[in-house]
This record gives C-alpha cells, sequence and structure tokens, in this order.
C-alpha cells in the first residue's frame, strides 16, 4: 500500500517589508526551491503566494515565476488561493473576505491559466463564519491543522484525509495538516523524513498532508545551508521519488479523487503556537508550565486537545495599539462600503486591504506589530483611504465616539491636511496624529508590554538540538542584542503624544491623568480640557488650522514646580542615517537614535528624509528638552531584538507666577518634490 505526500508551502512576505529583505527571501528561498522543484517534474506539489508577493515576485522576477507557471502548467504545481493580502479572514468583514479572496483568484487565473480550488487560510485561524465567503468565491477546500481536528476528539489515525464542515448551508472540506510532518520538514535528516512517511504508508495512512512556511527552506537560520548547500530538498525529493510506498500528488488530484470521510465541525482556533503566543503574560507561563508538566508526565499526546490557549483576536485585547489599528481599518471600510459605487475607485479598494494585511496586528514567534516599519504600512494605506474618502465624502471637523470600545470617548480633529485624534481618559493625549501628505501616523507607536519570553532572556544562548538536524526557530534562544534588565521594565502609561507630567516644588512627579472634558467647539477642529494638579487647575487645548496643530495650557493657583509634556513621536527613519534634529540656528546636533539636551530652546525641527517631511515643534517660550530613543524588547525567528519606536521628546518648564501660559505649535512640511 501507498501513501499519498501531500507537500505544499506556503510563500508570504509583509506588505511594506524592506526591498533587501525581499531580495534576499528571493535569492536564499523562493529561487532555489523553485529551481530544485522544477528538475523533478514526477514531485507534485501545491503552492500558494499572498497576492502582494506574487506581484513583486512577477514583476521583479519574471524568469523565476515562469518556472513556476510551466510546473503548473505541466500538472506538478497547484496554486493556492486566499485573501489577496493575507488578512486573517475572521478578522475582517464578510464583504472584504469576498473582495480579498476575488481579487487573488483573479489574478491566479490570469497569470497561471486556472483558478484556484484549494484556500490557504492565513496563520490557520479558523472560524466557521469563513465558510461562507470560501464556499461563494468557489473554493472548495482548506488546509488547518491537525491540532484543530484533535479538539473535537479525532484521533491521528483519523486524520489522514479531508472532511467536510458546513455553516449556514455552505459547505467546504477541509485537510489536516501533521504536526508531525510540519515539525520534520525540513529540520530531520532528509532520509528520516522520508522514513517517516514510509512509515505511514506501512501503517495503512491514505495520505500524508503537509502545508508550511516555504520560508522554512531557507530563510530561517541555518535553512539556507542545509536545506540547499548541504541539499536535503533535493535528497528528500529523491529519496520520495524513489521509494515505492510514495507517491506525491497535488491536493487538487487528491480531492478529485477521494470522498470526504464525513462532516465535521472545529472550534475557533489556530496552531499549537499561535494559541499560546494570544495569552497573557501571566495566563501564558501558567500554559507553559501546565504543557511542561503533562509532557514530563506522559500525558501530553492525550491532554494536547484539551490545553486550548488562547485564539487569535485576543491579540487586539492585549495589546491596544493592534487593537485601535483594526478598529480604525473595519470603521474605514464601512465608510467605503456607504460610499455611492461611482464615487469609489479602485485605488480605494486597495488601500483598505492593503491595510488588512494580518502581520501588523500581533505578535508571536513571527508576528510583527512589534516591527515600526510593518504597523507603518497599515496607517500609510489607512491614512491615504481615509484622504480619499473625506474627498468623497467630507466629514465634520469634529467627531466623537468610542472606535476601540474601550468605553472612552474618542475625538477627531480633522482638516485637509491633518487629523489629530484625543480620548477622554485622564491624560488628554493625542493617541494618532496624521499628515494626508505625508500619509503617516506621527503616533504611531508601541509601549513597552510585558511578554512571557522575558524569562528566556536570562538564560543566554542557545543554538542548535543536536542530532542528525538542525534546530526550528521555535526551539533556538538567540540575542541579536545585548538586553539589560532596565530594557524590558513595562511602560507605566501608554506611549502617546502631549502626556502630561507635574513635579511639585518638592521634588515629586505626578502624572496628569485626571483631565476632564471641558469644551468641544462643534464649528471647528479644537477640543479643551481642565484638570486639579497641585492645588492648582491646567487647561489644555488642541486646535488644528491646515497642517499646524496648536496646543495651548493655561495655570491658575499653580506659583511653583515645573510642568512637563511627553511626545512618543512615530519617524520612519527611527534610529538610522536619515533621520536628526535641527535647532532653530541650523545645527545637527544628533540623529534620533540618541540622546539630545537643550535647556533654553524654542524651535526645532525633526527631519526626516526617508519620510520625506519634517515635524517643527516651536514654543512661545522657552522650555527645556530631552530627548531619547524608546526601543522595545521583542523575540523573531533570528532572536532577541531591540526595536527603535519613537523618538521620546520631554519638554519641561517652571511654573511662575508671570508665566501663566504656554503655546506649543506642530507643524508638518513637506520636503519639495515630496
Amino acid at each position: 500500500m501507498t501513501v499519498a505526500l501531500l507537500f505544499g508551502v506556503h510563500a508570504h512576505q509583509p506588505a511594506g517589508n524592506f526591498p533587501a529583505v525581499l531580495e534576499q527571501a528571493h535569492l536564499r528561498c523562493y529561487r532555489p526551491f523553485l529551481e530544485t522543484l522544477h528538475r523533478f517534474p514526477a514531485f507534485r506539489f501545491s503552492v500558494h503566494f499572498s497576492g502582494w508577493l506574487l506581484d513583486y515576485l512577477l514583476e521583479r522576477y519574471p524568469a523565476d515565476m515562469e518556472l513556476l507557471k510551466h510546473m503548473v502548467a505541466r500538472g506538478q504545481a497547484e496554486m493556492f488561493g486566499a485573501g489577496d493580502c493575507e488578512p486573517v479572514l475572521a478578522a475582517i468583514p464578510h464583504r472584504d473576505q469576498i473582495g480579498q479572496l476575488e481579487v487573488l483568484s483573479a489574478k491566479l487565473e490570469r497569470h497561471f491559466g486556472a483558478r484556484p480550488q484549494g484556500a490557504w487560510l492565513t496563520e490557520r485561524v479558523w472560524l466557521s463564519t469563513a465558510v461562507s465567503a470560501l464556499a461563494e468565491c468557489g473554493l472548495r477546500y482548506a488546509t488547518v491543522d491537525d491540532y484543530h481536528f484533535f479538539c473535537v476528539g479525532k484521533t491521528a489515525a483519523e486524520l489522514d484525509s479531508y472532511y467536510t464542515t458546513e455553516d449556514d448551508g455552505r459547505t467546504i472540506d477541509i485537510f489536516p495538516i501533521s504536526e508531525q510532518l510540519r515539525y520534520r520538514l525540513p529540520f530531520s535528516a532528509a532520509a528520516d523524513a522520508v522514513a517517516y512517511v514510509e512509515e505511514l504508508a506501512c501503517g495503512g495512512q491514505s495520505a500524508a498532508i503537509y502545508f508550511d512556511d516555504i520560508e522554512k527552506f531557507g530563510i530561517w537560520p541555518e535553512t539556507y545551508e542545509w536545506v540547499y548547500e548541504k541539499r536535503w530538498l533535493e535528497q528528500f525529493i529523491q529519496g520520495v521519488l524513489a521509494s515505492p510506498l510514495i507517491r506525491t500528488e497535488t491536493y487538487r488530484s487528491y480531492h478529485e479523487r477521494c470522498p470526504t470521510r464525513g462532516i465535521v465541525y472545529l472550534p475557533t482556533t489556530s496552531y499549537i503556537e499561535m494559541n499560546e503566543w494570544t495569552l497573557p503574560p501571566a495566563a501564558a507561563v501558567t500554559y507553559d508550565e501546565l504543557v511542561e508538566r503533562e509532557k514530563r508526565e506522559g500525558r501530553y499526546d492525550l491532554t494536547k486537545p484539551f490545553i486550548r490557549g488562547g485564539f487569535w483576536k485576543n491579540f487586539l485585547t492585549r495589546y491596544p495599539e493592534a487593537n485601535w489599528m483594526h478598529k480604525r481599518m473595519l470603521a474605514l471600510s464601512e465608510r467605503l462600503a456607504r460610499l455611492p459605487a461611482d464615487r469609489r475607485t479602485p485605488r480605494m479598494t486597495a488601500n483598505l486591504y492593503r491595510a488588512q494585511a494580518n502581520d501588523a496586528y500581533w505578535h508571536g514567534l513571527f508576528g510583527g506589530l512589534y516591527l515600526p516599519h510593518l504597523r507603518r504600512e497599515v496607517y500609510r494605506n489607512l491614512v491615504a483611504l481615509e484622504a480619499a474618502l473625506d474627498a468623497a465624502a467630507p466629514r465634520a471637523p469634529c467627531e466623537r465616539l468610542d472606535l476601540d470600545c474601550d468605553g472612552a470617548q474618542e475625538f477627531f480633529l480633522y482638516t485637509a491636511e491633518l487629523q489629530a485624534v484625543t480620548r477622554d481618559d485622564g491624560l488628554a493625549a493625542l493617541h494618532e496624529l496624521d499628515s494626508y501628505a505625508l500619509a503617516h501616523n506621527f503616533g504611531d507607536t508601541l509601549r513597552r508590554s510585558r511578554e512571557h519570553y522575558y524569562d528566556k532572556i536570562e538564560r543566554g544562548e542557545r543554538r542548535g538540538l543536536g542530532g542528525s538536524g538542525i534546530a526550528s526557530a521555535h526551539d533556538r534562544v538567540d540575542f541579536r542584542h545585548a538586553i539589560s534588565a532596565r530594557d524590558i521594565v513595562p511602560d507605566a502609561l501608554p506611549r502617546v503624544l502631549f502626556c502630561d507630567r507635574f513635579t511639585a516644588s518638592d521634588g515629586t512627579a505626578h502624572p496628569v491623568g485626571s483631565y476632564v472634558l471641558d469644551r468641544v467647539d462643534a464649528a471647528k477642529p479644537a477640543i479643551a480640557f481642565r484638570a486639579s494638579v497641585g492645588g492648582g487647575t491646567v487647561r489644555k487645548g488642541y486646535e488644528l488650522a491646515g497642517a499646524r496643530l496648536t496646543v495651548t495650557y493655561a495655570f491658575e493657583g499653580l506659583a511653583g514646580g515645573t510642568f512637563a509634556t511627553e511626545l512618543n513621536v512615530s519617524l520612519p527613519a527611527c534610529d538610522g542615517f536619515a533621520g536628526r534634529y535641527i535647532l532653530a540656528s541650523g545645527e545637527i546636533p544628533c540623529g534620533f537614535g540618541q540622546e539630545l539636551a537643550q535647556d533654553t530652546l524654542t524651535k526645532i525641527m525633526l527631519d526626516d528624509r526617508e519620510l520625506g517631511g519634517a515635524l517643527v515643534l516651536t514654543a512661545s517660550a522657552s522650555v527645556i528638552l530631552r530627548a531619547q530613543p524608546h526601543f522595545t524588547v521583542s523575540q523573531s525567528e533570528a532572536g532577541f531584538e531591540k526595536i527603535m519606536q519613537a523618538a521620546t521628546v520631554t519638554l519641561s518648564w517652571p511654573l511662575a507666577p508671570q508665566r501663566s501660559a504656554l503655546t506649543l505649535a506642530l507643524e508638518i512640511v513637506v520636503a519639495p518634490g515630496n
């Protein structure tokens, strides 16, 4: 008896990733993988490329894409569909699920000659409501982890073929991806991997089901040398083709040949690692301890399905910044849907779909919430879409709503050039500051949060696991930067713009978190707050005019102490060479990645050549400025790393009877030609 090896790979790069990363990914993974497979026409496989990455490869590397087209034409390769910009379908509206699926299906038909029948589910996040969208788009089957099936009582022996599921009368078939194969390919020796598949044949299995990231074949640490220079992939293919117990098939051919195993209903879940990553730190520690105990006592294979962890959308509760982006996206999707069809443009839809790319909304070993350039790509598209919608259907200059469902009202102040968002949460700070000309959110900053994996930082470096294979990224602990205990202390407050602090004459500091709404000017973009501080009162107002934001402070009954406000400014250059401070004299004292101290200052420019613009800060009277980079610590497949999130600029000034007010102005300047 033979077993059908259903070998599938998923290729994806986040929208907005650095060109050098894309080039390296292609040279070290996509090209050698396709070249290797092309040499073995008898080795059939299935492949999914996210739409954004596919566009890039078709434009930049047409010769390599011709290899893929040739393999599709000769029946060796099957193309899988998905949402075009790699959204988590469960996180976007049904209308956008349909739209995203249709865009990629049409693209595959245009370039490869046939619409897909199989669907890759981003991060294997399963929610039954996606069934209707998949079915409506003509997709007949999808892949999820075998873990999804274990959670409803299926055994490994039952998971060698596909099942049918249903939602609201719509049906789709689902294949269970083998976790055992995911962890073996390509990390165990090629001969051992082939032998494992042969064992499945000897055990009477119908199919060995594999579908996982192609980046494991060249991009993950050590894998390029292992897979190509040491010829793992070639040896695996040769071993499979030489085995009398294994035959290769595409998912499509297997699906056409074999009937369903019957009906199944799966729970809302994702792969095991994702379910852990979504948990809050304390819960994740408990989860880890429980898993380790079950493994140690030999019960894990039995109890694993019942140690469930969390669900992908929990990231939106763990990280307020992710939740805010998500709710901004949903609101703009709704605005676009309400816009009359004759006023919608393809560019608007493209901006929305790009803003729905999953990567910047979550964090685990791979998620990109901690990566500023990925969040920036989301905001770039959100801001561009919003500008287009405002041009087609203008808003009021001030809007009030609870967009992120946290119980606090947000206020959107808006001009054709600028948008500022503040919140009635006691801080009276700005949570978003958008330049429409630059399509940039200067408030796109991530606070320093506690991560459950921080306890690994003190364990040092561990490379490899020994034996005849290499270590998976899941099993290694590396350090890309030196990290100290102070680098992982959580922030007490969000990293926002104009977060205030009062320091009394005796030196005790008090964050001002008691602001209440004082006035909203419905006729223009202006709002004011007031707070009781140190026995007196501070009044704080925001007003927009064109590309200029004016912030006013007025003090009553405060004749001593120091007042300060902190701005966490998101700038694309971060600690790179393209970002620098420029003083009123024209002097450039340092870049955003260095510390800056100015004891008497009324004007400074934050110039970012990567952004193509600058932020000019002006004070009505002299202030003291201190600036430093804000870093967070996170893990990736390459190890622990420090990432600059913002330039933290603190302005302070002494309070005295003769100085009862101060005005700060921020003006967005666009570089010529941008």
